[in-house]
């Protein structure tokens, strides 16, 4: 085997060394200098992602505009979940064969080159072009950062440390909207795309110096046919999402052609993996209990937490007539709330080694929160939203962040990276399928209401909330009074979603939760394969 320094040698400080410190059943994780550096570093990648998704969602409304592409709204929000979702797999598998460090800088290249591209768009295609590039930067940002905190963070403290990463999703979801609008107003929207260079290029610099992580080399085949039948059928559900009963009719051949597309893809994957020298889905992984039990979980909180996400603003606006802004900052409770439910089951998992009780307390949690959105009648006091989504939400983060440490704790060290790119890749898949029932369920009930108001077809798809309060007080309150029965029962309805994930977490096996790192539990595997396996550790990154 190589002489590698461990990674305790290379990340963790001896006994004498600065910072804090856990000690867990005679486990000492004594973090460093070196490691608090590459940790905020995370933390910033971390938050300057979400805060571009807050600040963009306040701002392109303005961008569209400006570049003349109302028509082709949808492929600006599409472009970067398809550069995201395709480029998880790959960021998985090759970090696992290659390792991660480089494959962490190009992605911070990618999103922080793609976003300076935006701000010099002149058309809609090139702006289309660029976000699809930022978002295989985005895809390559969670993928590694996830897997690089598996690497350096034991199992069995990592939740305290998953927390504060997880805060930055909510600071942004505060933030975002404000900074969004004053850059658009003050300096114009080209701007936002700017404003995170400096912060970007800062990250970049800190994590190239700071970063020392093993160069692993590897004789290995790419999994082309895993590869192409993976993004085609990501694809392919991304864009079903997209395009389902807004740009094409789901009757319509396009859209009849695209579902068998992608369903033949997804029929292929096993034989076609199960082939493969090095897949890109490793059927090891897709077998496993524990992630099975896992991905399952996560994907239908996920689903449940998107899907009510992406159509409650425009519910408030309507039914509650308050403004965009205000809409969006009645989902900050939900923001609090995540962070709250990611540090308590954080902590606890710390200090007790469990975690089974935290995906099924969670999701009881979470449906009860659920319910509370679905039952609160139209005219109830709107605060009472912004409770319901806290309760939600605080049982969503128990499990959501959690949920890729139970999974990286069960899987050998060597396939960490593939382990967590792969509950992503379905997670991603499952937000689209979520966002997809609910805007199927929620348009086509609506529909029908409007229509039986009198409203033609034409109107029923335009109708804004400056529309709705230009009625008179009886169509007005007809109208209110279809956007709340059109949308709190599908809330309802995901109530029992979030009860059938309480069921299956109950199938979890619990597993010790390792007090070593990812890193040193490759040099474990490693040693126990002898001199003749495939990886050399012999050199580092930095």
């Amino acid at each position: 085997m190589s002489n590698t320094p461990t990674h305790g040698e290379q990340m963790n400080a001896q006994p004498d060394s600065q910072g804090i410190s856990g000690t867990v059943e005679g486990m000492t994780f004594r973090p460093d200098r070196r490691f608090w550096v590459v940790y905020i570093c995370l933390m910033m990648v971390q938050f300057l992602t979400a805060m571009y998704h807050t600040v963009i969602a306040t701002a392109l409304p303005t961008v569209i505009g400006d570049l003349g592409g109302v028509a082709h709204m949808s492929w600006a929000i599409t472009a970067y979940t398809l550069g995201q979702t395709l480029a998880m797999p790959i960021n998985g598998k090759l970090g696992d064969l290659v390792g991660r460090k480089r494959l962490y800088l190009l992605a911070i290249a990618l999103f922080v080159g793609g976003s300076a591209l935006c701000g010099l768009a002149t058309d809609m295609f090139a702006f289309t072009v660029f976000r699809f590039v930022q978002g295989l930067g985005g895809g390559g940002l969670m993928i590694c950062s996830q897997a690089i905190t598996g690497d350096i963070i034991p199992p069995r403290v990592r939740g305290t440390y998953m927390a504060p990463m997880g805060a930055m999703f909510g600071i942004a979801a505060i933030l975002g909207p404000l900074l969004g609008g004053w850059l658009s107003d003050w300096l114009g929207w080209r701007w936002i795309f700017w404003f995170f260079l400096p912060f970007g290029l800062f990250a970049w610099v800190a994590v190239a110096i700071a970063l020392r992580m093993p160069r692993r080399s590897s004789s290995f085949s790419v999994d082309w046919a895993g590869l192409a039948l993976t993004s085609i059928g990501a694809a392919g559900i991304v864009l079903i999402a997209t395009w389902g009963g807004t740009t094409y009719a789901w009757s319509s051949p396009a859209m009849l052609g695209l579902i068998c597309v992608t369903v033949a893809a997804w029929a292929a994957v096993v034989p076609v993996e199960r082939r493969a020298a090095d897949p890109i889905l490793p059927l090891q992984v897709l077998t496993d209990h524990t992630f099975i039990i896992a991905t399952v979980v996560s994907v239908l909180m996920a689903a449940c937490m998107f899907g009510m996400n992406g159509y409650l603003p425009t519910y408030l606006q309507m039914v509650h007539g308050v403004s965009a802004t205000m809409s969006g900052l009645l989902l900050v409770p939900g923001s609090v709330g995540m962070f709250t439910g990611s540090l308590l089951s954080g902590t606890l998992v710390t200090r007790t080694g469990r975690y089974k009780p935290f995906p099924i307390v969670g999701s009881l949690v979470a449906a009860t929160g659920m319910a509370m959105l679905g039952l609160l009648p139209a005219d109830a006091p709107v605060a009472w939203t912004g409770v319901a989504v806290f309760v939600l939400e605080i049982g969503i983060g128990m499990f959501l962040q959690l949920s890729v440490l139970v999974i990286q704790n069960a899987l050998p060290a060597s396939m960490l990276g593939t382990a967590t790119s792969t509950n992503n890749f379905f997670r991603e898949i499952g937000v689209s399928i979520g966002n997809t029932v609910v805007g199927v369920l929620f348009t086509g009930r609506l529909t029908a209401s409007l229509l039986s108001l009198g409203f033609d077809s034409r109107e029923a798809a335009s109708i804004t909330p400056a529309i709705a309060r230009s009625l008179n007080a009886a169509t007005g309150a007809a109208v209110v009074d279809a956007y709340h029965h059109a949308l709190a029962p599908v809330l309802l309805s995901l109530a029992p979603v979030l009860l059938v994930a309480a069921a299956v977490a109950g199938l979890f096996k619990p597993i010790p939760l390792s007090t070593k790192t990812g890193l040193e539990q490759l040099e474990e595997e490693l040693a126990e394969d002898g001199p003749a396996d495939a990886y050399h550790t012999d050199r580092t990154d930095g």
